[in-house]
């Protein structure tokens, strides 16, 4: 079900699939983006901070939007961010986590400046396969109105 400007009440929750992550995925990512060490290599992450193989944060953001893209959230513009208001790593997420997003509207607005459109403040969690935290970020997505899309509620 597309959602819009209106549909989107504070409080509001929305699931997405699972992601699991693989060593290979953890690597290849690290690879093009983040190449650390601790990202790269099993034997010599052992000895760093982390005392093993762990995604890089910036693979865990990539993996959350994913997973808001295909979450039970679906907007008719797609996942537009305006920007990343809060942005925090709880843990390190390692070979074989199995994470899942949990996306909690927090609150709307319509823009004076943009009429037809809105702003939408979401509050994601990443989750693993025991409920806890990953990571949580906060950020604003643009969403139409109904009325401007010509959509009757």
């Amino acid at each position: 079900m597309t959602r819009y400007l209106e549909d989107l009440i504070p409080g509001a929750v929305f699931a997405s699939p699972s992601y699991e992550v693989s060593a290979a995925d953890i690597k290849a990512f690290a690879g093009s983006w983040d190449p650390q060490y601790f990202h790269l290599d099993e034997a010599g992450a052992e000895d760093s901070f982390f005392a093993g193989l762990a995604a890089s944060g910036w693979h865990t953001a990539a993996a959350t939007m994913r997973l808001m893209v295909t979450s039970e959230l679906k907007l008719p513009l797609g996942i537009i961010g305006s920007g990343l208001e809060y942005l925090k790593w709880h843990r390190p997420v390692r070979p074989g986590d199995v994470l899942t997003a949990r996306i909690e509207v927090v609150e709307t607005r319509e823009m004076r400046s943009k009429p037809g459109l809105g702003l939408a403040r979401l509050k994601v969690e990443t989750l693993d396969a025991a409920g806890q935290p990953v990571q949580t970020l906060e950020t604003q997505v643009l969403v139409p109105t109904r009325a401007a899309s010509g959509q009757k509620a």
